[in-house]
Order: C-alpha cells, then structure tokens, then sequence
C-alpha cells in the first residue's frame, strides 16, 4: 500500500484527469488525497474523496483574471497572460501550502499536473519521487518551437521561480518544471500526438489515452437528470458544439454561425452556452448551459469545439471526428494534431463563414476518411490502458522509490 498526493491548480480541465486515476489507485488499497482549492475542485471529486485545501482566497481572482483575458486576448499575448499573470503568481503562492499538504499526508509519490509548478517545486525541493500528470499533449511537441523568443522567457521564468524557492541554480537551469525526471503521464497516444519531443533530462513518457472513470462519468449524468436526452433521438444527424467552460461566453458570432450553417438541413445540434449569448434558436437546436457531455457524445455524430484537449479526446475515445476552432494557450497544438491525424477539419474561431462552416460540418458527417481516422484514434485509446495503466506503473515507480531509499 502506497499514499498518493495529487497535486492540481484551479483550473477544471486539468483536475478531470487525475479523477479516473485516483479512483484507480483507491480500488488498489492505496491512499490517495488532492491538494488543491477547495472552491474548484471539491465539486469535481468523487463523494468520499480526501482533499486537502489550498489558499481559497486566490482561486476567486485566478477565474476572474483568467475570464477577463480571455474576453480580450489572442494569440501570444495571451500566452504571455496566462504565464505571466496567472501561472507564475498562482505557482508562488501555493508552494507552502503544498508544502503543508506533504507533511499532513505523508505522501510516497506526488502526482503533480504539469502546470502545478509548485508541486514540481516542492518534489525537488524535498528530493522526493513526482510525476508529472499532463492533462494536454501540446506540450509534448514542443509547441513554442517557432516563437523561440516566447519558449525563452517561459523557461527563464520557471528557473527563476524555483531558484526563489530554494532549488540550486544548476539544477534549476537543468531541470523544467513542466517534466518530472521520473516519469510523465500523458493523456494521449502517439496516434494523435505524434512521437514526442521533449527536454533531455525529462523522464520517459506513458502515454495512457484519456484518464475517465465510469463511476464519476455515471454521477454526472445523474447531476444533469434533467437534460432531455430523448431530444437526441429524433433523427438526423447530431452535432454537439461547445466552447468550454470559460470561452462560452464568447462564441456569440461562432454559435451564431453554427446555426447558420445547419440552416435548412437535417442537422441537428445541441449548444452548450448561456440562451442569453445565442438568442432566439429554431427547433433543430438544443442550447444548455450545461449538459452530461459524456451522455451527449454517446448520442451524435461529430463535435464542433475550441480544441480544448479533454474534449477533443472525449470525442475520439468515442470514434467522432471534429470540426476545431481554437482560441488560445494550447488549443492551436491540440487542434493541429487533429489535422494531422486526419480526424478533423480546423476552422477560424473569429473569421469563419457560414458557408465554410457548413462545408466542414458537411465533411466530417458524411466524408468517411475523418471518422475512419477518428477510429485509428480510438483503438489507440482503447489499447493505452488508460487509468488502469497509469495506476500500475505508479505502483511499480512508488516500490522502486521506496526500496532504493530504505537501501541508503
């Protein structure tokens, strides 16, 4: 038996991973705790769960900050916002209570999501075993390879934040927070992916297809009872479009010409954003601001969405291909692999015409090649082991772990 300290900021997306492999690791008769904010994550775990509180006081901020940029940045100045104003300051403040958490726990491995920096920090700082849980793949290819300049700076700054917490300089300039020398989980495979490209002193990559527990899967369809799901059961072919969490409220004009595009058509789509961003809808078009999305992809045909990677790859564990329209931070990566996959058509977010819309949508339901591919896809996940996976190897690095430090 083995204790297991999760480590997650505040940010949903990256919390949802580490569910399935928690519940896992518990059915093994291990330990397993989150360290994390009370206000984000205490909603998304299982009933039962252990979760040691972080700092609530930043978490209101954070979703503030991270909203108000997302109304009015792009590209790489959105990328310096979120490394500047939200992952650098959140890391900081949350090194000593995850400090606190390792010596209420007492954990023999840290699980630490990869952009968790302080649990990175307070792993090396203590000499102690963590893996990093990268809850997307686009950091695996070295995304910033063509902004040299930006890839630069990011580093530069998580150096210095670990030299402000004690790690040597040496080491600190050795080693990215962002890769555990012991091992990285990854919720992908190579079929989406690619081969990854990673720093030399990164430890090797499991690649175990997307982390999802069926237990948790059943409760969040029970906590949306009321989403009619005979709705999808009408005939024709179904779409489900959705944004996320934090950029809905700006897909006024993309949902706008979604509904457009399927104007006239068989097509049927359920949008997930507030009735107020869309407006009046004809009845071929479902909107809920939230809905049991697991569920719902059992029921359709294709996805249109921002190449948010969970979603992305919730889609592809079901064999659906997708029409992707990327924002910001890491969803231009995401929806590049789709392309190169063959699994999906990548679309304007800000620019894209009805007329386009509807040729891509037309694609994905009715081209053969895209769900063919989306299929490639989804043996690859079926074959990765996924949760199951994670925990065994887990398992395997915590006995090693502690047998060489009882051997010193």
């Amino acid at each position: 038996m083995a204790r297991y300290l999760i480590v997650v900021p505040p940010l949903v997306g990256h919390v949802s991973p580490t569910i399935a492999l928690g519940v896992e690791l518990e059915k093994r008769g291990h330990h397993v705790a989150w360290a994390g904010h009370h206000d984000v994550v205490a909603p998304l775990l299982p009933p039962g769960s252990r979760l040691i509180s972080l700092n609530d006081e930043v978490t209101g901020d954070l979703v503030r900050q991270v909203e108000e940029g997302a109304q009015r940045l792009r590209g790489t100045a959105a990328l310096e916002f979120l490394w500047k104003d939200v992952l650098l300051p959140l890391a900081a403040s949350m090194v000593e209570p995850v400090e606190a958490a390792v010596d209420t726990f007492d954990p023999d491995v840290l699980v630490v999501d990869q952009q968790a920096f302080a649990g990175a920090i307070v792993g090396r700082r203590r000499g102690m075993c963590w893996v990093t849980s990268a809850s997307t793949s686009s950091e695996l290819v070295d995304p910033l390879a063509a902004l040299p300049r930006v890839a630069d700076w990011i580093r530069g700054g998580l150096v210095e934040l670990q030299e402000r917490f004690g790690i040597d300089p040496s080491e600190a300039a050795a080693k990215d927070l962002r890769f555990s020398e012991h091992l990285i989980i990854a919720y992908a495979t190579e079929a989406l992916v690619g081969t990854p490209s990673l720093p030399p002193n990164a430890g090797p990559v499991l690649m175990v297809g997307p982390s999802i527990s069926r237990s948790t899967e059943v409760d969040r369809r029970n906590s949306h009872s009321d989403f009619p799901m005979d709705w999808l059961d009408r005939g024709g072919p179904r779409i489900l479009v959705t944004l996320g969490t934090i950029n809905a409220n700006l897909g006024g004009r993309f949902f706008a010409r979604v509904i457009e595009a399927i104007e006239g058509s068989r097509v049927r789509a359920v949008i997930v954003a507030s009735p107020a961003v869309v407006g009046e809808v004809p009845e071929h078009v479902l909107i809920r601001p939230s809905i049991p999305q697991l569920a719902v992809l059992d029921h359709v045909e294709a996805v249109v969405c921002h190449a948010g990677h969970n979603t992305v790859c919730e889609s592809l564990a079901r064999g659906l291909p997708l029409v992707v329209a990327p924002i910001r931070d890491d969803q231009p990566v995401v929806a590049q692999q789709v392309v190169n996959s063959g699994a999906g058509i990548r679309v304007r977010f800000g620019r894209v015409a009805a007329r386009e819309m509807r040729a891509s949508i037309d694609a994905v339901l009715d081209d053969p090649a895209y769900r063919t591919a989306a299929g490639v896809i989804r043996a690859s996940f079926e074959g990765a082991g996924g949760a199951p996976a994670a925990a065994e190897q887990l398992e395997v690095l915590a006995a090693r772990w502690r047998a060489g430090v009882a051997s010193q």
